[in-house]
């Protein structure tokens, strides 16, 4: 069978399966039933699309529909995110376009995950760049984030509006530039290029050095190299970096950052000590 065939194939499975499912009850449709779940015709009402196109779909015929068309589609049968994904890619051969969703907190488990990392400043941005949650790290080395208001978390705000976070970068103007490009191609992948408006306004209003690098028009990838820091308690050191995707949070990045001196982590956790009042003062 050839690859269009099965993947029209399966796409026709996935909408009888998921179809099956439903309870008619919780919809409003009643009647007695041969078959559990909701009718063709009652799916297509729900995605306001032709019942006898919607037939020929779980038929695996009829065409590819639109991205328009499987979202009604996704809508109607009650689709989760990760469904919805799932029948993009069994019917266009690629996953939806991005759609953004404020993040509000991470989960435990997330938290945990940065708390193991004991020497290694770790956090979790938002696609909009706000921080979420840190660990004991991070707070030493780069910003105690607890100390700030929530809205004040965002690295832009931190990097371009804040001197002391300015005085420990190198090369801040090195560094800024490349955040901006980073920024903008984070943005576009998570789909929130609208709700960066109001930030990137404000920015370019705050720092005329933020306009200047948002106005070159140039992307970055977020995804690792090495950062120099200038710490007023550790002096100057260099970190690895990495970023990451939280699965099933497309909305959420994590970034760890790892210092290349094993003297400047037990440092690090010295100074955690000293914060959370274990050591020596």
């Amino acid at each position: 069978m050839q690859t269009g065939s099965r993947q029209t194939s399966s796409l026709a499975a996935f909408l009888r399966d998921r179809r099956t499912r439903l309870d008619p009850a919780a919809f409003g449709f009643s009647g007695r039933r041969r078959t559990p779940g909701l009718r063709r015709e009652e799916v297509a009402q729900r995605a306001n699309i032709s019942p006898t196109w919607y037939t020929w779909l779980e038929q695996g015929r009829g065409g590819a529909p639109s991205a328009d068309v499987l979202d009604r589609i996704a809508g109607s049968l009650m689709l989760t995110d990760l469904e919805r994904e799932h029948l993009f890619i069994l019917a266009l051969g690629r996953p939806p376009e991005m759609r953004y969703r404020p993040a509000q907190g991470v989960s435990p488990r997330l938290q945990r995950l940065l708390d193991a990392f004991d020497a290694c400043p770790a956090f979790i941005k938002t696609a909009t760049w706000d921080v979420l949650a840190w660990n004991s790290a991070a707070a030493v080395v780069l910003t105690d984030y607890g100390t700030l208001p929530p809205d004040r978390r965002n690295i832009l705000r931190l990097v371009f509006c804040n001197p002391a976070i300015q005085s420990k970068q190198k090369d801040w103007e090195g560094v800024a530039r490349f955040l901006v490009g980073a920024f903008r191609v984070d943005a576009a992948r998570a789909g929130a290029v609208k709700e960066i408006a109001e930030l990137v306004d404000e920015l370019c209003r705050a720092s005329a050095d933020f306009a200047r690098f948002w106005k070159e028009n140039d992307v970055h990838a977020p995804g690792e190299g090495i950062k120099h820091l200038q710490h007023p308690e550790l002096g100057t050191f260099a970190m690895e970096y990495s970023a990451f995707a939280v699965d099933g949070r497309p909305d959420l990045g994590l970034l760890v950052y790892n210092p290349l001196d094993e003297r400047v982590k037990e440092r690090i956790r010295a100074l955690i000590g000293r914060k959370n009042g274990m050591g020596s003062p």
